[in-house]
């Protein structure tokens, strides 16, 4: 009876860390994956030797060590399960993983035993106890890396740059165009997906006040900065008002990605009449954006729906769009970045909002199951989210466009 379990405690390791170590070893996104994969290869390979070792061991009794190589085996299907395990329970969402490894774990603790209470001879006890702890400092050494060292390894992270040329009377001159230069270089060795990305430009009326503005002005105009859309500065004399959206649109093609060591560049245009009343153009752009060594997004975004006559929102965007902001929704499925995570976790959708209103524009990104996209994320949450997925949001502007000495050409 003993025997027959501790074989079907190694089996069932055996095709566990060959199925997980397949995958991960030809298709894991980074190197550490890819090394996992080798470990649970090797660890595969090395349970299967301790079923036959163990057979030897109890009834043939050809190889006089095959004792020794059960003990071996069955520690190592032990240290394999534990690591699992607490991966499995510490990021995984499925019931049956966690029961599977918790059982194959206890069941490799007890075969082990169950092969050290059969007088195993050890013939160079310290070279057996160099053969046991390296492979565990090699296991413990890569999961401290995939689980600590990596979250927390130092970003790398795109830059946006943004400029404005000179303005163009039109040929008629009643109206003028401001062309601005956007660029993202990626000078990092990351190649990252690109979830979303806007410009926007916000117009405003700036008077200057005669005299001096007294103390309470200038407090009026700092309560306006707990406005997300209100940002304007304490002056003595100008005064703002609220900015309007004067024009918004996406500047990089969603679900496309751009390389390690590679630029994207474009050039837009906003035009104005002549005679608007502002004085003022400032212009903004931002990029969501998902490192490609850390999910695969498949398929590729593709537009779902959108906020206005759609009943079924979740009930923060409906909330939102009562405040004057309408989305385009976009959605694609995550799939993990190692096949432990991959089976062990509940699907992941990641779905962006293209959101615009009269007080500006921006993207919004959540990853979330299925079913779980009305749910806020709390700031341990979205710090988790982003460290798992590697999202990163790349903020350009305000860059500021004085418009009187254009609409003094006239």
């Amino acid at each position: 009876m003993a025997l027959a379990l501790i074989e079907l405690v190694l089996l069932a390791t055996t095709v566990l860390l060959a199925r997980f170590g397949l995958e991960d070893f030809f298709h894991a996104l980074n190197f550490p994956g890819r090394f996992t994969g080798a470990v649970l290869l090797v660890g595969s390979l090395t349970t299967l030797v301790g079923a036959v070792a163990v057979l030897d061991h109890w009834v043939r009794h050809c190889f006089p060590y095959s004792g020794l190589v059960a003990l071996f085996c069955t520690f190592t299907a032990l240290l394999a399960n534990l690591m699992i395990l607490v991966s499995t329970w510490r990021d995984g969402d499925s019931t049956f993983y966690k029961v599977m490894f918790a059982v194959l774990a206890a069941g490799s603790a007890a075969a082990a035993f169950a092969v050290w209470r059969t007088s195993v001879l050890v013939p160079t006890p310290k070279r057996v106890a160099v053969a046991v702890i390296l492979p565990s400092v090699i296991a413990i050494a890569n999961y401290g890396y995939q689980n600590l060292y990596q979250p927390y390894e130092r970003e790398t992270r795109p830059v946006i740059t943004l400029s404005t040329g000179k303005a163009v009377l039109s040929q008629d001159r009643k109206a003028f165009m401001v062309p601005v230069d956007i660029t993202l270089q990626n000078r990092g060795d990351r190649s990252f997906y690109v979830l979303g990305s806007e410009f926007h430009a916000m117009a405003q009326e700036v008077e200057l006040s005669p005299k001096d503005r007294l103390r309470d002005q200038w407090r009026a105009d700092a309560e306006q900065w707990t406005k997300p859309s209100e940002v304007n500065p304490l002056s003595r004399r100008e005064i703002h008002q609220p900015g309007d959206l004067l024009d918004a649109q996406p500047w990089m093609p969603y679900g496309h990605w751009i390389e390690s060591s590679d630029s994207f560049a474009t050039r837009l245009v906003v035009q104005l009449p002549l005679d608007t009343p502002y004085d003022q153009v400032t212009f903004y752009a931002t990029a969501n954006l998902a490192r490609k060594d850390r999910l695969v997004l498949q398929p590729p975004l593709l537009f779902m729906t959108k906020t206005w006559g759609t009943k079924n929102l979740p009930e923060w965007v409906k909330s939102e769009q009562k405040s004057d902001f309408d989305a385009l929704i976009y959605r694609a499925r995550v799939h993990e970045n190692n096949a432990i995570d991959e089976y062990t976790r509940d699907p992941r959708y990641v779905t962006v909002y293209w959101r615009f209103g009269s007080h500006g524009a921006n993207v919004v990104t959540t990853i979330t199951r299925k079913g779980e996209e009305g749910h806020r994320l709390n700031a341990k949450e979205e710090r988790e989210v982003s460290t798992r997925y590697g999202v990163i949001e790349l903020l350009a502007g305000p860059y500021v466009q004085n418009l009187w000495d254009i609409k003094n050409q006239r």
